[in-house]
């Protein structure tokens, strides 16, 4: 019997005041776990960086998808994040026998699929979606700091931080901020 293929999802972003949710589904070949492989959260930048080609050479296939800050502020950021791993999943060029996706919810899907919480810690599928999203996420908001360098983004990724609060106070949101997210106002400074 044939090994099943079974692809992992995963996003990142979630939390961001600005730029895009990003999901990954990748198919890893059968029993492929590189040992530094977990959730992109607990690896430091240099370990995603290290392991970005290296999936990206292994896999078998990986699809990303994306909503910028307009869906999300339309949507709301779970129903962002579930079409963002919806468009992850159909831009896979194999299919599945099997989704996992991280967390307790899952998108609209052509393919068998369960919810996995705490997946990225769980299944190595999950985990390389996490660090290939995370890595492509990053690496996009690094390139959107050049054209809005106020807010750090080559540093904080859009994440709320300080400096990220205090650049928005000086000069206001960009067109990337989520303005459903600037609602709530920074913590106090």
């Amino acid at each position: 019997m044939a090994a099943r293929l079974i692809a992992g999802v995963d996003e990142v972003g979630r939390g961001c005041l600005a730029g895009p949710v990003v999901a990954v589904a990748i198919l890893l070949p059968p029993n492929f776990e590189p040992p530094l492989l977990r959730d992109s959260k607990s690896l430091r930048p240099p370990q995603r960086r290290q392991l970005y080609p290296l999936l990206l050479e292994k896999a078998l296939a990986i699809g990303v998808g994306m909503q910028g800050p307009a869906e999300i502020d339309r949507h709301n950021i779970l129903r962002a994040t579930l079409l963002a791993m919806q468009e992850a999943l159909e831009s896979l060029p194999l299919q599945p026998d099997l989704v996992r996706v991280d967390g307790p919810h899952r998108p609209a899907s052509p393919f068998p699929i369960e919810a996995c919480v705490k997946g990225d810690e769980r299944f190595p599928e999950i985990a390389a979606a996490s660090v290939v999203a995370k890595v492509l996420r990053d690496q996009l908001m690094t390139l959107l700091a050049q054209e809005y360098p106020y807010y750090q983004w080559e540093h904080n990724k859009g994440y709320p931080t300080r400096p990220h609060w205090e650049a928005l106070q000086r000069w206001g949101p960009s067109p990337l901020h989520r303005r459903s997210f600037l609602k709530k106002g920074p913590p106090l400074l």
